[in-house]
């Protein structure tokens, strides 16, 4: 067996800074310390957390007041901000910087009197922040039967925005078809599908070709891990996402396979490592890592924190 690893993979600059902004606040303020959903979308990263007295909450009045909250990468609906005021709580944002700036183009759009596309699955924690920036101004669509469904005349301003962790390709299927539909739509001037989606599945389109298994270290509610297995599965290839060694079922494997391994962006390295081990041990594969984009993006910790991390 070959091991294809690919490179970029596993944590992007958004989900390192949200991990070591929660790995900061456990240090300095002690436990619990709460987070309102999930940090990443990563079972291990979770569970990790919970082991060291992190609690995550689906609503903030599991929290108890004047305590520490520390929202996800996700981010957050302005309602939810009011929420934490409201309950004195000490709130630290560790929303990824990318999701910021559709939630910012959502609020300038919405301003303008536009009505707003976005692109995006409904019910994922990104989706539900950006929406929650101008609900009265934003309609979600999926696909682009949706986009099919939708009415309006030439003297609408509309805009689209897309969520972050889309299929670049099934997220220009659906641009494709707002445009046909509707040529005067506008959009923001940089897209906003992030740069470690893409080059993730970037590393999956190019090398997937070479392999008879593509398999993906990410956790099933992770989007963007989602979109790397369906890249591969698009390909025919055999594609699976697991969790972790734990999940892997041998049978999925020959002895003379070629394996694509990767990591969506929430995934730790210590896993995409033991699955490593994990198919050595079992298979005697050998590793090729594989180098198609190199990344040196890196965000800044919430400011609350930044003064913390200096004095350490």
């Amino acid at each position: 067996m070959e091991i294809l690893l690919a490179a970029p993979r596993g944590f992007c600059a958004g989900v390192n800074m949200a991990v070591n902004s929660l790995e900061l606040a456990i240090e300095h303020f002690g436990t619990p310390i709460y987070v309102y959903h999930e940090i990443v979308h990563n079972q291990f990263v979770v569970k990790s957390f919970e082991n060291k007295g992190a609690v995550f909450v689906n609503s903030l009045d599991e929290v108890p007041e004047e305590s520490i909250v520390l929202f996800s990468a996700h981010g957050v609906s302005p309602a939810i901000r009011e929420h934490a005021k409201q309950r004195r709580l000490n709130a630290i944002d560790a929303t990824c910087p990318l999701v910021t700036k559709v939630h910012l183009e959502a609020i300038k759009y919405a301003k303008g009197g536009y009505t707003i596309i976005l692109i995006g699955h409904d019910g994922h924690d990104e989706v539900i922040g950006t929406m929650g920036e101008a609900p009265e101004a934003i309609i979600l669509v999926e696909d682009t039967d949706e986009v099919e469904r939708l009415s309006f005349d030439e003297n609408t301003k509309l805009a689209y925005l897309t969520q972050t962790t889309l299929s670049v390709d099934d997220a220009n299927r659906i641009i494709s078809k707002l445009r046909e539909r509707f040529p005067w739509i506008e959009s923001p001037p940089k897209e906003d599908i992030c740069y470690a989606t893409q080059n993730r599945q970037e590393a999956v389109g190019l090398l997937g070709t070479d392999a008879d298994v593509v398999l993906v270290i990410g956790s099933q509610n992770s989007s963007n891990s989602q979109r790397l297995r369906e890249l591969g599965a698009e390909q025919g290839k055999r594609a699976y996402l697991v969790d972790g060694i734990e999940d892997i079922d041998p049978s999925w494997l020959k002895q003379d396979d070629t394996v694509l391994l990767t990591a969506g962006a929430s995934a730790p390295e210590s896993v995409v490592q033991e699955t490593i081990t994990w198919l050595k041990e079992r298979f005697d594969a050998t590793v090729r890592e594989e180098v198609v984009q190199r990344e040196d993006v890196t965000f800044p910790l919430p400011k609350p924190l930044r003064a913390i991390a200096k004095a350490k």
